[in-house]
Parts: structure tokens; C-alpha cells; sequence
């Protein structure tokens, strides 16, 4: 070889080298640009007005200086998240620890070596069951083990039963058999995934149920050991799955029919602490007149409420969810185990018109437009004892489903909600439209029928609930005094009082029987006579 190609053989540079070394150049040259940029600010300056390219060197080389304190600022910020999540529900951090002590059990099957000769390889899915049946609630865990363990129990033994069919027809027609297995239950199976009660219950299993069936006939095309295989992997997902619902069961349970329970009393409570608060009306100068200054201090917790009845709105999944986990739950505390936990969506959806409602009212106590004030003036009373009513008796009956007694307390302030409803429409259909611009009293009169379209959802409110008192036998509530016998009790023991005041007084009473004349007969009665001694 001639001397000019060793020359070129040893002047050639590696590719990666040749990258790096670029690399190296480029951080050094916008360190470089960068110090230069803090050392003379109006060189960068000129630099800039000059050139834009050049200035972009700058602001990278700033950039890259200011990672650091980036990357601190993120990983402050990300560490405020976490500890606000783990304050918010402290049972999350609890579920986290659950989970990685269930991993840790069921990793023994592979550490300890007499189980993971009896099960060998299988042993993987016994951890994979805990992954992906380990769930927040009790009852999903629960749910979803037992869709696992009978899906594959069921396609186990279907599976076992295709592959001894199949075997039958001979070498040739074995895989034909087998593939057309294969076809019609994943298509059956698929098929009925679409069925609203199947999709909400019974979903996991069934795609279980097409994974285990298909992973048996068909591995046992190429594997003899069909029935070793379908009872080792039967085994490890039932211990996998016994262990998840032990360990959520025992360990600091979380209840979903309770998390279902505490869900709906709060809603229907926010729905009526919407409602109690009178100076909500009073914003737009619709019912009742306030002042400008007055209006300013009133919205300051709007936002609030706001977030209170739109929370109602949207949870209809999150109700239906933890409805459906509920009904796989043992009984627990306070709630049996054939718990109406379907009733629980009934009032929901209830709670939930409600809340429509109060959205409406809200907008139109938003609105720009104002209503006369001498219509508010005549409306006001009836629309505030509405309002008021109806809050007080959402929040009795929210008060009854917590407390699980019966909510025989809230009738009463219904029926003063309906008694104004029906007031304000007898004001209405009054001669009250004389000399009264109608395109003006529009919000007013809107307000007014929004408000008795909600003293009607708060009565189906409350027969929901009643209907869910009788059927999960909720405790009968006292009566609680009414005025009128609460003053009366006082005034007898004021009286009492008075009486043990008076002078000590004692009372001796005998009886003396006369002796009776010679004349009258023995057989006639003696009179008694009685002396008091005071």
C-alpha cells in the first residue's frame, strides 16, 4: 500500500468521535456567548439589532443556564402536587402500599424454588393477575377477580374441550377445527360485549374469556400437555386474584356502595346550600333590591357554588361506577349485602335535574338585564321563601341519607315551598300586568318559574329518598318538639316550681265507723266518716 493511503487511513476520524466533538464545540461556544451576554448586555444588544441569528446564539446560551433552577422549579412543583394528592384522600397513598405488598407475596412463587417447581413459568401469571385486578375499591377488585377467575374457568374448559374435537378429525382437519373454534367464539363473544349490562358488569371477563380460549386451543395444537397447562394457569390466576381481594378486603378497606353513599348525600347537600343562600337571588336585582355595593360583596363566593352544582352534573359515570362496584361487595357496616344500591342512581339522576335547574338560574341571575323593581318587589317574598325552603329541605334530606333514619323532617319545609310556588302563581295570574312593560319583567317572571320548576324536583327528591328509606329500612327519626309543646313543657315546669315554693303542708286522713243503733240490722252498710287534720 503506498504511503499516501496510510496517510489517509490515519488522518480518518470516527463518526461518533466526529459527533461528540461537535457536540462539545457547540455547548462550550454557547457557554462561551452566553457569559459574554451577562459581561456586556450591550454588545448583545447591538448584536441583536444587527442580526438575528446571532442573537438567538445568546438567548440558547441563557437558556441553558437557566436549567438548572428550571429543573428544580419542576421538581418543586411536581412535589407540591404530590403531597396535595396524598392530603386530598389519604387512602391513595394506602391503596399504593397495598399493591406493592401484594406484589411482593405473590413474587415468592418465583423466589421460593419448591412453588416455582410446581408451577414453573405459569407462575408470571399470578402476577400479572394482581397488576391488573388490584383496584382502588374493594368491590372492583372483587369484580374483577371474579370475572377473571370464572372467564378462565369457563374458557379453560371450553378450550380443552375444542382441542379433544378437534383431535378427532384427524391431522388434516385439526387446525381447520380448531380455527373455526377460534372464529365463532370470539365473534359470539364480541358480540355480546355490546350489550349495555354485559358491557357494565361483565366486560373483563369476556375479553378474558377470548384470550384464555384462544391461548389453549390453539397452543394445544403444539403442545400435548393441553390440560397441565389450562389447570397451572387456572391456579396462578386464582391465587393471584384470592390474593388481591384478602389483602384489599383486610387491609384498610375502601367500600365502594359507602364512597356511593357519602357521594349522593354531598351533592344533594351542595344543591341545597345553592338554594339557602338567599343573596344569590339577589344579585341581579331580579327578586330582591340590593345595592351596587352590596352585589360586589355578595359574588365573592360564587365561584364556589359554581363549582358545587356543576360537580352534581357531572357525576353520572363516576355514580354509575361506583354503583356497579357496589353490587359486588360483601355486606359491610351499615349496608347489607342485597343493599338498593340502584336507588342510589335514582336519586342521582334526580339530583341531577335539580342541578339543571339551578344552572338555568343561575344564568339568568347572571344576565345583564334587569327587572323592574317594583315587580321584584311583589315577587320577592314568595321567591325567597321558595328558595329557602327548598335548600332546607335538600339539606334534611342529604342530612337523613348520611345519618340513614328516616327524613321525615324535610316535609315540612316542602310543603312551605309549595305553599309560596303556589302563592306566586296565584300573584301571577293576578291583575298585576297593568302598566307593566312585559319585555322588562321577562327575567323576573323567568326567575319565578325556574324557582317552581325546583321546589318540583326537590319534592321528587324527596320521595326517592323516601322510596330508598323504606326499601334499605332506615332508621325511624324522633319527632322533634314543636314550638308550641316545647313552651307549653316549660310553663308546667314553671308551675311545678312554683308548687314545691309553697309552704310545707301535711295531711293526715282516718276513718271512724260509729257504733251502729240496737235497731239496725248487722247486715246493713256503715257509713264511714273521715277527718282531716291539717
Amino acid at each position: 500500500m503506498p504511503f499516501s493511503s496510510y496517510k489517509l487511513e490515519a488522518c480518518r476520524v470516527p463518526p461518533q468521535a466526529s459527533f461528540l466533538a461537535n457536540s462539545l464545540y457547540s455547548l462550550l461556544s454557547l457557554i462561551f456567548l452566553s457569559s459574554c451576554e451577562l459581561a456586556y448586555p450591550h454588545l448583545a444588544m447591538e448584536v441583536g439589532s444587527g442580526s438575528g441569528d446571532k442573537a438567538g446564539f445568546f438567548t440558547r446560551g441563557r437558556w441553558w443556564l437557566a436549567l438548572p433552577e428550571k429543573f428544580r422549579a419542576n421538581m418543586v412543583d411536581m412535589a407540591r402536587k404530590i403531597k396535595k394528592l396524598g392530603q386530598d384522600d389519604p387512602r391513595r397513598v394506602i391503596h399504593s402500599l397495598k399493591v406493592g405488598l401484594a406484589l411482593t407475596l405473590v413474587s415468592i412463587f418465583y423466589y421460593y424454588q419448591p412453588l416455582y417447581s410446581s408451577f414453573g413459568v405459569t407462575a408470571m401469571w399470578a402476577i400479572m393477575t394482581v397488576v391488573v385486578v388490584f383496584e382502588f375499591s374493594v368491590g372492583a377488585t372483587l369484580g374483577k377477580g371474579l370475572n377473571r377467575g370464572m372467564a378462565t374457568l369457563l374458557a379453560g374448559g371450553l378450550g380443552v374441550g375444542a382441542h379433544y374435537l378437534a383431535n378427532l378429525s384427524g391431522h388434516i382437519g385439526e387446525p381447520i377445527l380448531l380455527g373455526f373454534f377460534v372464529f365463532l367464539q370470539a365473534t359470539i363473544s364480541t358480540f355480546l360485549r355490546f350489550f349495555p349490562k354485559i358491557k357494565s358488569r361483565y366486560d373483563y371477563g369476556m375479553l378474558i374469556f377470548i384470550l384464555t380460549f384462544s391461548l389453549i386451543s390453539v397452543s394445544g395444537y403444539r403442545n400435548d400437555e393441553i390440560f397441565e397447562l389450562a389447570h397451572k394457569r387456572l391456579s396462578t390466576i386464582s391465587i393471584g386474584g384470592s390474593l388481591c381481594v384478602i389483602i384489599s378486603t383486610v387491609v384498610c378497606p375502601v367500600w365502594a356502595g359507602e364512597d356511593l353513599h357519602n357521594l349522593i348525600a354531598l351533592n344533594i347537600e351542595k344543591l341545597g346550600d345553592f338554594l339557602e343562600d338567599v343573596q344569590k337571588l339577589a344579585k341581579k336585582d331580579l327578586v330582591m333590591n340590593t345595592s351596587k355595593e352590596q352585589e360586589g360583596e355578595e359574588c365573592e363566593d360564587d365561584n364556589g357554588f359554581l363549582e358545587g352544582y356543576k360537580s352534581v352534573l357531572n357525576s353520572k359515570n363516576n355514580e354509575e361506577s361506583l354503583a356497579n362496584f357496589a353490587a359486588w361487595e360483601p355486606g359491610h357496616g351499615r349496608f347489607p349485602f342485597r343493599h338498593p344500591w340502584k336507588l342510589y342512581l335514582k336519586v342521582g339522576i334526580m339530583a341531577r335535574e335539580c342541578a339543571y335547574r339551578i344552572e338555568s338560574l343561575n344564568a339568568c341571575l347572571n344576565a345583564d338585564i334587569q327587572a323592574p323593581s317594583e315587580f321584584g318587589s311583589i315577587i320577592q317574598e314568595a321567591c325567597t321563601n321558595m328558595s329557602i325552603e327548598s335548600g332546607k329541605a335538600l339539606k334534611e334530606l342529604a342530612l337523613a341519607i348520611k345519618i340513614m333514619v328516616q327524613p321525615s323532617s324535610a316535609d315540612s319545609h316542602i310543603e312551605n315551598a309549595k305553599s309560596s310556588a303556589k302563592k306566586l302563581k296565584s300573584l301571577l295570574k293576578s291583575g298585576i300586568w297593568e302598566d307593566v312593560d312585559l319585555l322588562k319583567v321577562i327575567p323576573g317572571v323567568t326567575v319565578a318559574s325556574i324557582l317552581i320548576d325546583v321546589v318540583t324536583c326537590t319534592e321528587k327528591i324527596a320521595e326517592s329518598i323516601h322510596e330508598l328509606a323504606s326499601k334499605a329500612q332506615f332508621k325511624s327519626a324522633e319527632p322533634p318538639l314543636s314550638p308550641e309543646k316545647l313552651h307549653s313543657g316549660q310553663m308546667q315546669c314553671a308551675k311545678s316550681s312554683q308548687i314545691l315554693k309553697c309552704p310545707h303542708v301535711v295531711i293526715n286522713v282516718s276513718e271512724s265507723t260509729p257504733p251502729s243503733p240496737p235497731s239496725e240490722s248487722s247486715s246493713a252498710p256503715k257509713a264511714s266518716m273521715q277527718r282531716m287534720e291539717v
